[in-house]
């Protein structure tokens, strides 16, 4: 039987619920394309029947492996020239300066899908920042989604994703081939972890931020839980760090717990005191 409209806003208000993202009714065939290896795993012939199922017996893992698989893994590396501009130009010379002391950076990459921008800022702190090879320096990648975040770890990409984004120089330096795949070397993988994270959910413990990336992501989300979402980073964040937003997303709409700055071609956030 053909998916109804019914089934269709069922699984929206499911995604909603499990991950805050909201699929507008006019992308329902998202669902058809995004979950047929999840309607095939669940031993049903169509997405009607497995609406069906999970209406009836609500198990809880296929309810998360819906909210996954409609997650957004749209990535690259060094997606979008003008922030890592930013990242090379002004955020980093600023933290590596103020951090000399300690010598010690955190950096998050909130929604890193598949981990190229983790291993973009890992390749950026060692190409322009060499002295922060002997720091202590953390890149956390999280996601909703255990596949992207297995996938991430693995560290290993297809000529295709290589090939987008990535100069042939830095290809080279810092990734090993291997037959038709490149590795991510181990100097850089050592620098990153990754880790499945709701970010609308309780936040497990996690340490303060010099930088927050968390972009392209809060487009799909409610304005109240874009609220959320921003309490909970601003709570992690160290007071002269960083936040960096996706072009077409800003923090005004959603709360006052930070302020947009602007330098060379792009906006970022600092951080506003609760006191």
């Amino acid at each position: 039987m053909v998916c109804t409209e019914s089934d269709y806003a069922y699984l929206r208000e499911l995604v909603r619920k499990q991950s805050a993202n909201l699929i507008d009714p006019s992308r329902n065939s998202l669902f058809d394309a995004k979950l047929s290896p999840v309607v095939r795993g669940a031993g049903v012939s169509n997405l009607h029947e497995f609406v069906k199922l999970l209406q009836s017996e609500r198990p809880a893992h296929l309810h998360r492996a819906v909210a996954e698989a409609m997650t957004i893994n749209e990535t690259s590396f060094f997606r979008d020239v003008k922030t890592f501009n930013l990242l090379r130009e002004t955020i980093l010379p600023a933290l590596v300066e103020r951090r000399r002391g300690p010598r010690r950076l955190r950096i998050w990459s909130a929604a890193s899908s598949t981990g190229q921008e983790a291993y973009s800022i890992a390749m950026l702190l060692a190409e322009h920042f060499p002295e922060t090879a002997y720091w202590d320096v953390k890149i956390l990648g999280t996601d909703i989604s255990k596949l992207v975040v297995e996938y991430a770890q693995a560290g290993r990409y297809r000529r295709l994703e290589v090939n987008r984004g990535l100069p042939a120089r830095m290809l080279l330096k810092y990734m090993n081939r291997d037959q038709e795949e490149w590795e991510v070397s181990p100097r850089l993988r050592a620098l990153c972890e990754f880790q499945q994270l709701n970010l609308c959910a309780a936040l497990p413990p996690l340490p303060m931020f010099d930088l927050v990336l968390l972009r392209n992501v809060l487009l799909y989300f409610s304005r109240q839980d874009r609220a959320q979402v921003f309490r909970a980073i601003h709570r992690l964040t160290s007071a002269d760090g960083y936040l960096l937003l996706g072009n077409a997303e800003q923090a005004e709409d959603s709360t006052h717990l930070f302020q947009a700055e602007f330098s060379g071609e792009t906006f970022f956030y600092r951080p506003v005191s609760n006191s």
